[in-house]
């Protein structure tokens, strides 16, 4: 595979090593996610079938609620990784496993709070009323708390990823992902061959199974690879606290915006329309949002690789890097174009008869993601070199702004469903308009006062 790697760059006339890098960490990348998304689309009607559409409709409102509480790692899975990059830049061994070290005992710390309080609550909530379910029973409770213990150990065990992308390992990610979805898609097959209809079998098998994957990797990370950054307890560095910290923190305000304005979507049209009107949702969603994920594998290998020729001055690749990225954003937005033609047929192929998917839905979905995929490649270059603070504020009053507009378009202008998207998508349409000025700013020198923050 190597082999064929170098080839293709040879013919493509791809010279600079950390273009070369990040090339074979793309086609890495797009091998694993392929896989994934091949196995996430395969698993859908499967979990239909296993459960119905009323009950994966919890299912995926529970996970989008879970998803709130990702911002317990505070940020400090990005400083991490942007404060690993720089000190490996610098050849500052020290620097880097004191920041590992801070980084990981911090938030298990955190975790070992939030498990012990969710857990116990978990058993006082009514769960049926907050996810507008019909009577399920005591079965819930259950769930929530495997789902909450299981969360808490992801937030510790998934910084060993920050680590490796730091390290310009871009593809990591994408090769958790893919044998969650595989063996995920095994699991769930051989749930429909061996048991009966069960929300908490099913959710079992999806909370434990990604504790088990990334425990794995952190164990063979730190026993090779990394096992001179080995977490410490006695390298906990209160500066270091504070540097990861100090970035981490613009990120995870940013982190909390984004699963606000994200993650709230499925609750909305839950509590709105009932949990069945979320599955043709989240459908519409991964059918439409297949190009912006393709465009997301190829930028998110440029975060770390930025930061580090920003580090170094190198400021001409950053610039042919980003000229390239543009080129790609165009391809993004012709195929979500044609994928919005063609999904009529696609829906038909994917799930048939068992979920209908409204045109309008498609439509609106469609525009989301031609905004998001525009301004991407300015997101994650300002991500690189840490000037952060104008998408904070953007994606803050975003996030203030996207449940009561959600609920006003759905409400008072009676506009359905996709009035949710809508409201997501105006509330980021800012990003696109602030993103690309900051960056040009930066890159000439010229960024003062908050656009060089």
């Amino acid at each position: 595979m190597e082999k064929i790697f170098k080839n293709i760059q040879k013919l493509l006339g791809i010279e600079s090593s950390r273009t070369k890098n990040i090339f074979r960490h793309v086609l890495w990348s797009f091998l694993y996610k392929g896989g994934s998304l091949i196995a996430a689309f395969l698993m859908i009607p499967l979990c239909i079938r296993f459960l119905d559409n009323e009950n994966y409709g919890i299912w995926l409102t529970i996970s989008s609620f879970i998803a709130w509480f990702s911002f317990f790692d505070i940020g400090l899975g990005n400083g991490l990784r942007n404060k690993f990059a720089e000190s490996i830049a610098r050849d500052d061994t020290d620097d880097a496993i004191g920041y590992v070290s801070t980084a990981y005992f911090t938030i298990s710390a955190i975790c070992l709070l939030f498990m012990i309080i969710t857990i116990s609550i978990s058993f006082l909530v009514n769960w049926n009323t907050v996810f507008n379910a019909e009577q399920i029973g005591p079965e819930l409770n259950y769930l929530m708390a495997v789902v909450f213990g299981c969360f808490g150990l992801q937030l510790i065990l998934k910084l060993i990823t920050s680590i490796y992308t730091a390290d310009q390992n871009h593809s990591i990610q994408g090769k958790v992902n893919f044998y969650i979805s595989t063996g995920s898609l095994f699991l769930i097959w051989l749930l429909t061959q061996t048991a009966n209809s069960s929300l908490l079998l099913f959710g079992i098998v999806f909370s434990v199974l990604p504790v088990l994957i990334l425990l794995t990797l952190n164990i063979v990370a730190f026993s090779k690879r990394y096992a001179q950054y080995r977490p410490v307890l006695s390298r906990w560095n209160r500066k270091q606290f504070k540097d990861i910290f100090g970035l981490g923190l613009s990120f995870f305000i940013i982190q909390v915006s984004v699963v606000i304005m994200f993650a709230t979507d499925n609750m909305i049209i839950t509590q709105l329309f009932g949990p069945e009107a979320v599955v043709p949702y989240n459908l519409a969603y991964k059918y439409m949002g297949i190009p912006s994920m393709v465009l997301i594998i190829i930028v998110t290998p440029y975060w770390s690789s930025i930061t580090e020729a920003y580090v170094k001055g190198d400021i001409a690749w950053i610039k042919r890097s980003m000229k390239n990225l543009m080129k790609i954003v165009g391809t993004a937005v012709t195929l979500i174009l044609l994928l919005g033609i063609i999904s009529p047929f696609a829906y038909e192929l994917w799930v048939g008869d068992l979920v209908h998917i409204p045109w309008k839905l498609t439509v609106w979905t469609g525009i989301f993601f031609v905004v998001s995929v525009l301004y991407a490649p300015f997101n994650f270059f300002l991500n690189g070199v840490g000037k952060i603070k104008i998408q904070t504020w953007v994606l803050a009053v975003g996030a203030i702004l996207n449940v009561p507009l959600s609920i006003m378009l759905v409400k008072i202008f009676e506009i359905g469903v996709e009035g949710v998207i809508i409201a997501t998508g105006i509330c980021v349409l800012p990003m696109l308009l602030f993103m690309p000025q900051q960056y040009l700013r930066v890159i000439s020198g010229k960024a003062k006062g908050i656009w060089n923050r």
